[in-house]
Order: structure tokens, then C-alpha cells, then sequence
């Protein structure tokens, strides 16, 4: 344990950030474990460790017998060198430098400081962890394998594991990559920071960075949903009646939502305007410019959306994803009508939930007669062929066709 090695845990202690005092700690308590194991307590061992002049020493008293058996013993011919007048059973303090020791005891004081160390070490990757959680965090790709990439981010290794990396995105060895910390893994060997490009949070981190007034909390996210790689929606309101939530989120010629497009590889992005009124919320999530009307259902969280037939596609977005995201960020299932769709859903509906006895020309025998052959509602009418009325005993061609068309223009 030589000065050398002092100024190497100088330098750890300098690269890894770690606390200096508390490295002092270990050196010292280590060495006191490997070095009290060779003597009793009354010899008072204490530990003088110097980083400013590399040097370290062990202090201690050494009882004066006749002939030294242990390290607590000093034999009086030893001791006389010191302090001629000095006699058997007293006590002289000496000074010994650790390299003088026996190599057993460095050795086993070594470990422990390497074993503390690399504690010490986690301790303050955790704390770091503390401080980076939640945040964006920029890093180099330095290695590949089925886990995932692993990121170096300077204070610590990071995994951007397979499941939170978004499709088609791909890094080579020493590409920097900006992630997402949700995240800590500890295990037996290490801690290692687990990063995320999927997380919704991702994107709002990214909003923060690029749009002050969100930084400021003078715009509101309210909520983001996300289909990674393809498609995000975030929900904005502003708290300030003097600034456009929506115009401040693009900036000028679109160039802020320009920039986090540019680090989500070019994923399409909207920003959905905030409104209390359900129904305009929902034109907002589909696209307002593509909503004509917007129904709720009496009860539960469901709606329709009218489009027009030139839109419908745009509405329901590529693999249906823009609709799907909508749902998610109002909360309502969302079904996309054109205004002739929607009518003949209503009219089936309508059908579906009405008796045969509500159709004109329906007599109460015809009614009995029909619901012997499982004929109830207006919509077992309006799906039932011509052919098969006629094969009802009792229903004959022109009650038969004054009810089908009764059903159809019911």
C-alpha cells in the first residue's frame, strides 16, 4: 500500500466522481480490519492516511516483553533502541508504514477497498440515477447484443433495451443517441440505467426543451398518446389567453415541431388544442378541419364522427392509427361515418329496436303469424327476402312486398 497506489484512488476517486471522504473511510477501514486482526485491542491501532503526502500509516502501541511472540509484543532488546530506560511491561508507540507489513494483510486489506470502492461506486450511480430519473440523457452507443444497445453515458453504462427502441430505428458503435430514463437495474455485478425512445414522457421532454412556453408552464400538456415511430398526439391548453397553444408548439414556419420530428426520426406529430366540451375535443383529436359533427352516446363513453366520404380515409388514418389515437387521448370509443353511412346505421338501429307491430299495414294476426317464425323486429323484415315471406303460410305476395317496403323506409 504505497503512495502510488494513494494517487491511483486519487484518480478513481476524480474520474468516477466519487466522494473523496468517504474513500478515505474505506481505505482506512479496511486497513484497520486486516491490520487489528494481528493485534489486541489495548495495542490502540489507529490508521493515518495522508492523499496530500501519499503516505499511510499504522499507529499503535507495542507492550515490552522479554521475547516478541506477535505484532503487539516488542522484546526489550527491540524496545531499548528506542528509550534505553525503558522496562518490561510498559508500553512504546510506533509508527509503521502499511508497506511494511506483512503482504497477507495488504492483501486482504486490498480486497476489501476494492470491494467497498465498487459499493461506494453504485451508491453514487444510484444517486446519480435519482437525479437523471425522469429526464433526457445523452449517451454513446458503445456495444450491441440481444439485450439491446448499451449506451455510455459518462458516469455510468445504460441499456436501451430491444422493447423500448422504436422500429427501424438503428445506431452503429459511437453513435450518440438522446433516451429517456425510466428505469435501474441492480444486480450482482452492477447497476445498470435503463433507457427508453417509446415512452410518451420521451415526447414530452423533447416539448419542454423546444417550446419555452411549456418550460414556463404557460402551456399545459395534458396529456400525450403515442404509436412510436409513426404517429403522436399531444394535447395542449394554454393557461395564458394572450398565447396560441398550437402556434406556439409549431414556432414560426413550423420550425420547433420541426426540431423534435427531427429527433423522433420523423414521426408524425399533432397537437390537439384542449377544449372542455367533449364533442369539440374529439373533432380536435380526429383532425377539426376533417370533423363536419360529432355525436355522443346517451350513456358511456362512446361517439360518431361525421366525416365527409373525401375524408373518411384521412380520419381514420394510416392502419387506423389516427382514429385509435384519438380514442385514447379523449377516452371515447370513436366510430367514422360519412353522413350516409351514419344515417343507415341510425335507420338500422332504429329498426333493430323497433316491433313489426310499429310497421304499417301490420295486423295483429299477420304479427302472431310472423313471431311463430321468428320474425320480432322491423330489422328481421328489412333482412328477409321476398322468397322467404312468401314460404310463411298466411303472408301472401302483396302483404309481403307492402311489408318490405314499409321495412325499408321505416
Amino acid at each position: 500500500m504505497t503512495a502510488n497506489l494513494l494517487g491511483v484512488l486519487n484518480q478513481l476517486a476524480n474520474l468516477k466522481q466519487l466522494n473523496k471522504g468517504k474513500l478515505t473511510e474505506i481505505i482506512k477501514e479496511s486497513l484497520y480490519v486486516a491490520i487489528a486482526k494481528k493485534l489486541n485491542p489495548e495495542n490502540e491501532l489507529e490508521i493515518i492516511l495522508n492523499f496530500n503526502t501519499g503516505t499511510i500509516i499504522a499507529k499503535f502501541k507495542r507492550f515490552v516483553v522479554i521475547r516478541d511472540n506477535f505484532l503487539g509484543e516488542i522484546s526489550l532488546e527491540e524496545a531499548k533502541k528506542y528509550d534505553r530506560f525503558i522496562e518490561i511491561g510498559e508500553t512504546i508507540s510506533v509508527e509503521m508504514s502499511v508497506s511494511d507489513f506483512e503482504p497477507k494483510i495488504i492483501k486482504n486489506a486490498r480486497k476489501s477497498i476494492q470491494e467497498k470502492i465498487k459499493a461506494l461506486e453504485e451508491e453514487r450511480i444510484l444517486f446519480d440515477y435519482e437525479k437523471q430519473k425522469n429526464q433526457i440523457v445523452t449517451g454513446k452507443i458503445r456495444s450491441t447484443d440481444f439485450n439491446g444497445y448499451i449506451v455510455d453515458l459518462g458516469y455510468a453504462d445504460a441499456l436501451l433495451p430491444t422493447d423500448e427502441q422504436v422500429d427501424d430505428e438503428y445506431y452503429k458503435i459511437n453513435d450518440l443517441i438522446k433516451s429517456y430514463v425510466v428505469n435501474i437495474r441492480k444486480n450482482r455485478k452492477n447497476v445498470i440505467v435503463i433507457l427508453s425512445r417509446t415512452h410518451p414522457e420521451f415526447v414530452k421532454k423533447l416539448f419542454e426543451s423546444e417550446i419555452p412556453e411549456i418550460a414556463t408552464k404557460a402551456i399545459e400538456i395534458k396529456k400525450i398518446v403515442r404509436e412510436p415511430g409513426i404517429r403522436t398526439k399531444v394535447c395542449v391548453e394554454s393557461l395564458n389567453e394572450n398565447i396560441d397553444a398550437a402556434g406556439s408548439c409549431f414556432g414560426p414556419k413550423g420550425i420547433r415541431i420541426e426540431q423534435i420530428r427531427k429527433e423522433l426520426h420523423g414521426e408524425q406529430i399533432d397537437i390537439v388544442v384542449w377544449d372542455n366540451s367533449p364533442e369539440q375535443l374529439i373533432a380536435n383529436a380526429i383532425g377539426s378541419d376533417l370533423v363536419d359533427k360529432v355525436y355522443l352516446a346517451a350513456r358511456g363513453n362512446f361517439a360518431r364522427v361525421i366525416v365527409d366520404a373525401g375524408n373518411k380515409n384521412l380520419a381514420i388514418g394510416r392502419k387506423g392509427k389516427n382514429v385509435k389515437l384519438a380514442s385514447k387521448l379523449t377516452e371515447y370509443k370513436l366510430d367514422i361515418y360519412t353522413q350516409d353511412e351514419f344515417e343507415d346505421k341510425i335507420s338500422e338501429e332504429r329498426r333493430i329496436m323497433s316491433h313489426i307491430t310499429e310497421l304499417d299495414g301490420m295486423t295483429s294476426k299477420i304479427a302472431e303469424t310472423l313471431k311463430l317464425h321468428g320474425y320480432t323486429s322491423v330489422e328481421d323484415i328489412f333482412e328477409a327476402s321476398l322468397d322467404e315471406m312468401l314460404r310463411i303460410e298466411g303472408i301472401g305476395e302483396k302483404t309481403a312486398e307492402k311489408l318490405k317496403e314499409s321495412a325499408k323506409y321505416f
